[in-house]
C-alpha cells in the first residue's frame, strides 16, 4: 500500500496579502508581546538547531528565558534606527515593527526589521544585526532566522545586514550585506521543528 503524504497548501497556493496577516506592532510592546508569547518566532526558530533544542525552546517559552537583555542587544538597539536608514536609501527596504502570521498558521510569527515590493513584484525582506566580532560566513542561528521569516512573510529573499563594532563604535563607515534566497528544503525542516516546540508547550500549559 502507497502512502501520499499531504502536501502543504501555504506552498502550492499564493499566500494571502502579507498586510491582512498583521497581528501586532512593535509600538505597542504590550500587545506585541503578548501576541509573540501565544506562538513562534523567528527568534525562537533560530535557536532550533535540531530535535534536542525543542526542548529547551519550549521551556523558555512556558517559564520564561529571564533574559531581559544587556549592553549588546541595548546597542543593537540603538544603532538598528540609523542601520534601517542606510538600508532604505540604499536599497529602498522601509523599516518595518510588526509582527505578522504565516499564512493559514496563526502561531507561527516574525517580524523582520524591513520589508519592500521589488521591481518584479516579490517581497523583499530586510534582517539588521550588531556584532563585535568579523563573521567569516552568516551564522546559521541567523539563516534560521531569515528563512523562517520568509516563510512567514512569503519572501523570495532577504537582504542580511551587520554592522561590526569595536567596544560599541562601529568600525567601518557602513554595514555589511549580504541578500539571502530562500531555502524550501530548510523552511520545511523548521517548521517541522517549530510545530514541535508548539505540541510540547501546549501540553506543559495544560497539565
Amino acid at each position: 500500500m502507497t502512502i501520499i503524504q499531504p502536501m502543504l497548501s501555504l506552498w502550492d497556493e499564493p499566500a494571502p496579502d502579507h498586510r491582512d496577516r498583521i497581528v501586532a506592532r512593535a509600538a505597542d510592546r504590550v500587545a506585541w508581546l503578548r501576541a509573540r508569547s501565544r506562538g513562534i518566532t523567528a527568534t525562537d526558530v533560530a535557536r532550533l538547531s535540531g530535535a534536542a533544542s525543542v526542548q529547551a525552546v519550549a521551556f523558555e517559552k512556558i517559564n520564561g528565558s529571564g533574559f531581559s537583555g544587556n549592553a549588546y542587544t541595548d546597542h543593537g538597539r540603538a544603532r538598528e534606527p540609523e542601520i534601517a536608514r542606510w538600508v532604505e536609501r540604499r536599497y529602498g527596504i522601509v523599516s518595518s515593527d510588526a509582527l505578522f502570521h504565516a499564512a493559514g498558521q496563526t502561531a507561527h510569527l516574525a517580524t523582520p526589521d524591513g520589508l519592500a515590493i521589488s521591481a518584479s513584484g516579490h517581497l523583499e525582506l530586510a534582517e539588521i544585526k550588531t556584532t563585535k566580532s568579523p563573521w567569516r560566513s552568516i551564522p546559521r542561528s541567523y539563516l534560521r532566522q531569515v528563512w523562517w521569516q520568509q516563510y512567514v512573510l512569503g519572501a523570495e529573499r532577504t537582504l542580511l545586514v551587520w554592522e561590526q563594532h569595536d567596544d560599541f563604535i562601529p568600525t567601518n563607515a557602513e554595514p555589511e550585506c549580504r541578500w539571502i534566497d530562500r531555502d524550501e528544503n530548510q523552511i520545511h525542516l523548521l517548521v517541522q521543528l517549530a510545530d514541535r516546540v508548539l505540541g510540547v508547550v501546549a501540553a506543559g500549559r495544560n497539565r
